[in-house]
This record gives C-alpha cells, sequence and structure tokens, in this order.
C-alpha cells in the first residue's frame, strides 16, 4: 500500500485567479508509482478554494464575475472593520474571499487508473485564489497500490 504526502507551491494572482493544478498533480502520481487508488488534494487556506471544472478562460471569467456579485468586496461586512477585531493593523479587507470560499470546496478526491487521473475530457483540477496574490501551498495524500504490487483478495 502506497500512502505519500506532497506539496503543490502556487503562486497566486491578483483577487480572484484561476491555476490549473491537473498536470502537477499528474506529476506527483507518476513520480509516486501509484497506479491504483485516489488522490486527495486540500488546500489549507481560508480564502482559496478547489474546483474540478473546465478551464477555458470565458468560462473562467464568468465564474470570476458571478462570485464578485455573490461577495462584493467592500459591501460592509463586520469582518472588514479591522479596528474593532485583535488583528495586525496591515490585516486585509478580505471577508468577500472568506464567504466565497465557504461555498466552494476545500478539498477534491481524484480516483487514480492505471497511473492516471481519472478526470472527464474537458475536466481540470483548478485552485482559486480568493484574496491574491499570495504563496500557496496545495497538500497531496496520495493512496493505493503502486507499481509492482497487487493486491488480491481471496474469493
Amino acid at each position: 500500500m502506497l500512502i505519500a504526502s506532497r506539496i503543490i507551491p502556487v503562486s497566486t494572482g491578483q483577487g480572484i485567479a484561476f491555476h490549473e493544478l491537473t498536470p502537477a498533480l499528474q506529476t506527483l502520481v507518476t513520480e509516486s508509482g501509484l497506479q491504483e487508488g485516489l488522490a486527495l488534494v486540500s488546500c489549507g487556506h481560508t480564502t482559496t478554494a478547489l474546483v474540478v471544472n473546465e478551464n477555458e478562460p470565458r468560462l473562467l471569467e464568468d465564474l470570476r464575475r458571478f462570485l464578485m456579485r455573490l461577495a462584493p468586496p467592500g459591501a460592509g461586512y463586520l469582518h472588514d472593520d479591522i479596528e474593532l477585531r485583535d488583528c495586525p493593523p496591515d490585516e486585509p479587507r478580505n471577508a468577500h474571499s472568506h464567504l466565497v470560499a465557504m461555498l466552494l470546496n476545500s478539498t477534491e478526491t481524484i480516483a487514480v487508473a492505471q497511473g492516471k487521473l481519472v478526470l472527464g475530457t474537458w475536466q481540470s483540477l483548478l485552485l482559486v485564489e480568493l484574496d491574491g496574490p499570495r504563496e500557496r501551498s496545495i497538500h497531496v495524500q496520495l493512496l493505493g497500490s503502486a507499481a509492482g504490487f497487487s493486491c488480491r483478495t481471496k474469493a
């Protein structure tokens, strides 16, 4: 049984930005030797999210605009009252980013079969940055059987 932990570092863009993670994740799967199992992906940041969807620029712009309408910056959120909170004075006013993150996923689980991520034709794993630019760490846990290892059960 293979269990491996890895990190994908990502330098994110300004505001709401989308970052393709599929090639980096496939590289980790290949390098680990995982043949059959799962890739558990997690973003440990409260202003990011993970989604599986189509990486098409016009769709991503539609999604960015949609998220901005759901929680527009500067809409009088209590979290943005920096002066009333116990936090550094340069703390960003980012309540809108936290609210959007709560509507999206912070984890994704992707099956691995024959050493390849099991994704549909147009599917990609995307990191959604909601409060960038920032340096982010995406945690990956790989679980399953590795090359040269077979699991057999008795009938």
